[in-house]
């Protein structure tokens, strides 16, 4: 089953229509579009129940968040459809962290030639738990804080018009910075396995792989110890000074081996799960996907739990 986004930000009817094409020759293809928030999950979700071999996501990082989900419905399964990308949203850091070419013609040809080879990588992902008791994987991270404050924001300018480039990201982060996020009252509080409680931290990214993608292909590294074969990786900050998050961002551009430093920095490395308490609702992202404000998150790492043709 291909699961196609027709809005993805840099899918045309055309493009998609030669991927199929593409495809034809050597899979017996079923094209599935999406028409509504959270249908590829329900596409994907009947796809593995169906005994489909092999799920082919065709959008951004929503798109193949989505999907992951929808395979995921029962729990993770090696007897589960196996998980092909192929990105054509604004970002497509799942797809860059995989180590695929970053246009979807590219990708098209190296997950045929892996399919032909019978190519497949088993990764771990992240899962979030809310209060609820609603649970919601994630490939790559989740953000809390300031960073979630900021994918709201350009989800509500996207839904007003604007285009989704990397220059919308830089304008929203920069007015949510200085004129939207409390930088006075820090609300959260980290709890790790075999740590005391972290408390006053403004700021939480969770990630299970490094480093992922800003701004097209520019590297991320909050947590460069991140692997999809270990457990979780936390990077957080208890400042939100200009002066400490400057810093911070200035070092996640650097490539390197050890996770950053400082009083006001917080790390947490191959955690099984973590949890984060906040004294008032906080923005919460994950997979760049804005999922609302709440006071108490638990993450727990995923191992093995999805196979990739790759």
């Amino acid at each position: 089953m291909l699961i196609a986004n027709p809005k993805a930000t840099s899918t045309s009817r055309q493009a998609r229509d030669t991927l199929v094409r593409a495809f034809a020759g050597d899979l017996d293809l079923v094209l599935a579009e999406t028409a509504h928030r959270g249908h590829a999950t329900e596409l994907a979700r009947d796809a593995a129940r169906d005994g489909f071999d092999v799920v082919i996501a065709l959008g951004g990082d929503g798109t193949v968040n989505e999907t992951v989900n929808g395979l995921l419905t029962d729990g993770p399964d090696l007897k589960l459809p196996a998980l092909a990308v192929l990105p054509s949203g604004s970002a497509n850091v799942f797809a860059r962290a995989l180590g695929l070419p970053g246009d979807p013609v590219g990708a098209t040809r190296h997950v045929l030639a892996a399919l032909r080879a019978g190519r497949h990588r088993t990764v771990g992902l992240g899962a979030a738990s809310l209060p609820d008791g609603t649970e919601r994987y994630f490939t790559f991270c989740a953000g809390v804080g300031l960073d979630a404050e900021v994918v709201r924001e350009v989800e509500r300018l996207r839904l007003a018009g604007a285009k989704a480039d990397p220059s919308l990201y830089v304008r929203a982060a920069v007015r949510q910075f200085f004129a939207g996020t409390d930088r006075r009252r820090p609300a959260l509080t980290v709890e790790a396995p075999g740590a005391a409680p972290i408390s006053g931290v403004f700021l939480v990214f969770v990630s299970n792989t490094a480093p992922w993608t800003f701004l097209g292909p520019l590297p991320l590294n909050p947590s460069p110890r991140a692997n999809f074969a270990l457990g979780l990786d936390v990077f957080g900050t208890r400042s939100l000074s200009a002066g400490t998050v400057l810093s911070a961002f200035a070092k996640m551009l650097v490539a390197r081996s050890r996770p950053m430093g400082g009083r006001h920095i917080v790390n947490v490395h191959d955690a099984e799960h973590v949890t984060l308490r906040a004294t008032r609702p906080v923005a919460f992202e994950l997979d760049g996907d804005y999922l609302g404000e709440h006071a108490t998150i638990t993450f727990r790492a995923v191992p093995k739990a999805v196979r990739i043709v790759i």
